[in-house]
C-alpha cells in the first residue's frame, strides 16, 4: 500500500525570511506614506527603492555573510530601511541602545564586533574618541539631519567614513536581488539594559521575526471592532527602534502597508504635533512616555480622539490608565521579554468595565 503521507512536491520552499514581509505592501501600498518627523516624506515605493540602494552600498564594503552592521540613530526612515536591507542581505543588524551610559554603549559595540556603523551625527562626540585601532569597525556611514559634516570628527580615522547616508544612497543602484537562505539565519541582535551586570546580547533569526510579525498582526487583528489594527491605521512608535525592534511593530506595520510616522528624538511637543497633524491612530510606549504626552495634551487642552496605545516595560497603574482613557486614549497593556522578540500577551481596558469591590477575588 502506497504511503499517502508523502510530502507533495514544491516549486519553492518559501523560507520565512524578512524579505517576505514586504510582499503585500509591494502589491497594494506603493503610494502609502512614510513620514520622518517634519523632515522627510516618502512613499513605500521610495522605501523599497531605498532598501535596494542601501543593500548595494553595503555590498560595496567587502562584507561577508553574518557580518554585523550596527545602527546608532533616533527613530527614523533610515532605521526602518536598515531593518530590512541589512538582514535581507544576510548580514546581522545590531540596534545599539543609545540610552545606556557611554561606557555601556561602547561595551555593546566592542562585544558585538560590527564591521559597519551607521552613526547619527548627534552621537559623534561619544564615538570620536573610540579606540578604533582595537576595533572591529571598518566603515562608518554618516547620518545627519542638520547639515553637520563628519569632516575632522575622527582625526586619523577619517578614512573609515564611507560617506553621508543620503549621498551614498543617491549614488547607488536602485535594483538588488536579495537571496534566499536558511530561515534560521541570525537577522538582528541587541543588548538588554544589563540590570545584573554588563548588558547581555540577544539575537533573533529571520524565522523568529517573521513568526512574531504574523502573530502580532493576527493578535491585533482579532480584537473587537475599532480596536487593534486595521488597514486604515496610522502607526507611530514611541518605543525606541533600538529596543526589541520597537516591540516588532515596524515590521508589522510595513507588512500591512500602513502609513507610518517616525518621530526622531522623543520630545513631547513633537510627538503631540505628529499625533495631531498626521492623524496617528496606533502607538506603543512605556508609562513615563504616556505621562509625558498626557501633560503636553493637558497643557494644550487637546484630546487624543481614540488613539490606541499599548503600554509595556513597566506596570500601568489604575490611575494612569483612567487618566489616559479620560483624555481619549484606548489603552492596552502588553507583556513580553527580549528573548521572545518580544510580545507574549496583550489585554485591553474599557471605561465600561464594572469596577471590582475591594473584597472581590481577582
Amino acid at each position: 500500500m502506497s504511503n499517502i503521507y508523502h510530502s507533495a512536491p514544491s516549486a519553492y520552499d518559501y523560507p520565512l525570511l524578512v524579505k517576505q514581509l514586504l510582499n503585500r505592501a509591494k502589491t497594494v501600498s506603493l503610494e502609502q506614506e512614510i513620514v520622518y518627523a517634519d523632515k522627510k516624506r516618502l512613499t513605500y515605493k521610495d522605501l523599497f527603492n531605498r532598501i535596494n540602494r542601501l543593500a548595494n552600498v553595503l555590498a560595496g564594503l567587502n562584507l561577508d555573510a553574518g557580518d554585523i552592521v550596527a545602527v546608532m540613530d533616533w527613530d527614523s526612515h533610515r532605521y526602518l530601511e536598515s531593518y530590512f536591507a541589512v538582514p535581507m542581505s544576510e548580514y546581522i543588524l545590531q540596534t545599539v541602545n543609545i540610552r545606556l551610559s557611554p561606557e555601556k554603549i561602547l561595551y555593546t559595540i566592542n562585544h558585538a564586533k560590527p564591521k559597519v556603523l551607521l552613526l547619527n551625527s548627534e552621537f559623534a562626540p561619544l564615538v570620536k574618541s573610540y579606540q578604533f585601532e582595537n576595533s572591529s569597525i571598518e566603515h562608518i556611514i554618516w547620518l545627519d539631519d542638520d547639515g553637520v559634516t563628519s569632516e575632522g570628527v575622527f582625526g586619523g580615522n577619517q578614512n573609515r567614513v564611507v560617506g553621508e547616508y543620503e549621498a551614498l544612497l543617491q549614488a547607488a543602484y536602485s535594483e538588488f536581488d536579495f537571496p534566499d537562505f536558511d530561515e534560521n539565519t541570525i537577522a538582528t541582535t541587541f543588548y538588554t539594559s544589563g540590570t545584573t551586570g554588563d548588558p547581555k546580547g540577544v539575537f533573533f533569526s529571520h524565522r523568529q521575526l517573521v513568526l512574531h510579525t504574523l502573530t502580532e498582526a493576527a493578535t491585533l487583528g482579532m480584537l473587537p471592532d475599532k480596536q487593534g489594527v486595521s488597514y486604515g491605521d496610522v502607526y507611530m512608535p514611541m518605543t525606541p527602534m533600538f529596543h526589541v525592534h520597537a516591540w516588532g511593530f515596524p515590521f508589522t506595520a510595513t507588512m500591512a502597508g500602513l502609513k507610518q510616522v517616525y518621530p526622531g528624538r522623543y520630545a513631547p511637543d513633537v510627538l503631540m504635533d505628529l499625533i495631531i497633524n498626521e492623524k496617528v491612530s496606533i502607538t506603543h510606549c512605556v508609562p513615563t512616555i504616556l505621562q509625558m504626552v498626557l501633560k503636553e495634551a493637558q497643557d494644550r487642552g487637546a484630546s487624543f480622539n481614540g488613539l490606541k496605545m499599548i503600554i509595556g516595560g513597566s506596570r500601568l497603574t489604575e490611575g494612569l490608565a483612567k487618566t489616559a482613557m479620560a483624555q481619549g486614549i484606548e489603552v492596552y497593556t502588553g507583556y513580553g521579554m527580549s528573548e521572545t522578540a518580544p510580545l507574549i500577551s496583550l489585554t485591553e481596558f474599557s471605561l465600561d468595565e464594572p469596577e471590582m469591590s475591594e473584597d472581590e477575588d481577582i
